[in-house]
């Protein structure tokens, strides 16, 4: 696929864009790699195009790699365009008009390890983006007793290995893809897979011996020939349309933009209009840039300037004013268009990706447009309000927003793959602001969460310190110790518990009287602060008389004020033990008998 054959053609098929996702260390690089140097030692002069943040390989490389899976006369898709930018495992929620950038994805999961968490994340963005993706079942070389057959599509090499070999992998590839039906998805050996929209196949394959690679080119090829040809459908000739991967700082070009262009061409001087922090950026095309060949990367002039690209390519441009471009944002070529109309079109797209915030609520910050979407779901889904949302690092005027919240859980800021400037550090270290920084969105909210449960649990404790706690207490025949002055009496406490300074009523005729204030307890000859139900204890109670307000075998309550017998029903019920709350019942029952709405 040349960069430069833009033909009058109005509708040319584009290449389909790839998406390599995965957790950390399963292999998403080495299989890229892995596709790359087989295309090179192909010998083919030019057979892979390195393009910026992605690498194209027409079809006529797939189909040497594929070997008898790919007859190049059955395709008319140019060949395939993989994005790789490492770092970038969020780039997946990366957007062409609304859309996915990537028209299919692979999905690298490590055959011994199975799902991890940025597994799980990635197939969240994939189920939320409706992106069609193939499993790479990676690392099939480390089965135990495995021959490795370089390069070999995996049915001929799996004819090569012991029952041993083959049954261990297998074991390990149904438990992949046990995982995957716990996730609401079909899924089985890509060779048994009869309708790909319907079931997700997956591809033993191995990025250290090239062992199934063939079959991955050739599913990838076939889906996209059978399933995306009409979306492949592209106006060769039409301005260019495409989404910023990242905005990087390259020497003697000041801010630049590295590109996947899925529509159209874009040629130098052309003015286009981008995604910025505040407003669309207006600005002129001074040099479109490409990789030179792999042998010349060492050298000093890493770039060839271009003149024209045309989709599905990968490309940096340098222009004027780019410092405040965001990452996952909208690029367009104007052309013979209306600048302000394609500037309308710039600011729709990215009202999409708007994010709700509210008058309260936490500060986020994410490496991309598409992260940022992707974390405020997230954030929505868990009843995370937001306050402000907004692509970048994180910086002091973060922190002073974060501090100006009214409920301390929101006093904080959740960074997903980015760094904290090191002026917005000190403030940190000065203020009450909390960061939490991950670079997996759902572990992120976790520790947020346990963080606020964390939070609350504390209040409750310190509340439940200071609230009147209910408790139904009997004295006992034959345990009054003294009469008066204070009384002292041995008690049973059936519900609840019983602390020292509370005051006592006792109910009479429907009423609660008020008899007297306890002042002291003593378990086994100790005095005590507070003892629960199902002690004996003696207490001593200021204000009553043995005989007249008090006898024994009466039934005492510690007097719950309205207020705290409110705040115990409907705040704090699942923080007090079950005997607790039965005296809480009995208390208000009694109450409410007389009032109906008693500590409502």
């Amino acid at each position: 696929m040349s960069d430069t054959d833009s033909t009058s053609q109005s509708d040319t098929l584009r290449t389909p864009i790839v998406a390599v996702l995965g957790h950390v260390d399963h292999g998403k690089t080495s299989l890229l790699d892995k596709v790359r140097g087989s295309a090179v030692s192909e010998g083919e002069a030019g057979a892979i195009t390195q393009h910026i943040g992605a690498t194209a390989v027409p079809l006529d490389t797939v189909s040497q790699m594929a070997g008898s899976l790919v007859n190049p006369d059955d395709f008319d898709l140019p060949g395939l365009l993989f994005i790789d930018t490492p770092g970038h495992h969020s780039f997946s929620t990366l957007r062409s008009r609304g859309g996915a950038l990537a028209d299919i994805a692979i999905l690298v999961v490590d055959v011994n390890d199975g799902f991890q968490p940025q597994t799980e994340e990635a197939i969240d963005i994939l189920k939320r983006t409706g992106t069609p993706f193939i499993v790479a079942a990676n690392k099939v070389d480390t089965t135990p007793g495995w021959n490795p057959q370089q390069g070999e599509p995996i049915q001929k090499s799996l004819e090569s290995q012991s029952s041993r070999a083959k049954s261990k992998l297998d074991e390990s590839l149904y438990e992949l893809i046990g995982q995957l039906s716990d996730r609401g998805f079909s899924s089985d050996f890509y060779w048994r897979v009869q309708n790909f929209q319907k079931n997700i196949g997956v591809v033993p394959v191995s990025a250290m011996t090239g062992e199934g690679i063939p079959d991955l080119l050739g599913v990838l090829m076939g889906l996209s020939q059978r399933y995306m040809k009409d979306e492949m459908a592209i106006d060769v000739a039409g301005p260019g349309y495409g989404t910023v991967l990242e905005v990087k700082e390259e020497r003697g070009f000041g801010a630049t933009l590295d590109v996947v262009l899925y529509d159209g061409t874009i040629h130098a001087g052309d003015t286009i209009v981008v995604g910025g922090a505040n407003e669309p950026i207006v600005t002129e095309v001074r040099a479109l840039l490409q990789p030179r060949p792999n042998a010349e990367i060492r050298t000093e002039k890493r770039f060839d300037k271009v003149d024209e690209v045309g989709a599905a390519a990968g490309v940096k441009i340098a222009a004027p004013d780019l410092e405040d471009a965001m990452a996952g944002a909208p690029v367009r070529v104007v052309g013979d268009r209306d600048v302000d109309e394609v500037i309308r079109e710039v600011e729709a797209e990215l009202a999409d990706i708007e994010v709700t915030t509210e008058e309260e609520g936490v500060v986020v910050k994410a490496d991309t447009l598409g992260s940022l979407e992707a974390m405020a779901n997230a954030l929505q889904e868990a009843e995370v309000p937001i306050l402000r949302a907004e692509v970048g690092d994180i910086a002091p005027r973060d922190v002073a927003v974060a501090s100006t919240a009214r409920e301390p859980e929101h006093e904080v800021i959740l960074g997903f793959n980015v760094d904290v400037l090191s002026n917005a550090q000190d403030e940190l270290d000065t203020s009450d602001v909390k960061l939490f920084d991950d670079d997996v969105i759902y572990q992120l909210i976790e520790e947020y969460e346990e963080y606020v449960d964390e939070m609350k649990r504390a209040q409750q404790e310190t509340i439940l310190d200071k609230i009147v706690r209910p408790c139904r207490f009997r004295i006992l025949e034959d345990h009054v110790f003294r009469q008066n002055n204070p009384a002292v009496v041995g008690v049973e406490i059936m519900s609840g518990t019983i602390k020292n300074n509370m005051n006592v009523v006792k109910w009479e005729d429907g009423e609660p009287n008020r008899v007297g204030q306890l002042s002291g307890i003593q378990e086994q000859g100790e005095d005590v602060s507070s003892a629960r139900a199902g002690s004996r204890v003696s207490v001593a109670i200021d204000g009553p008389t043995v005989g007249r307000q008090i006898d024994e075998g009466d039934e005492l309550w510690i007097e719950v004020p309205e207020k705290h017998a409110k705040i115990l029903e409907q705040e704090l019920r699942d923080d007090i033990p079950v005997d607790e709350l039965e005296a809480l019942s009995g208390y208000l029952d009694k109450h409410r008998r007389r009032d109906p709405f008693w500590g409502k």
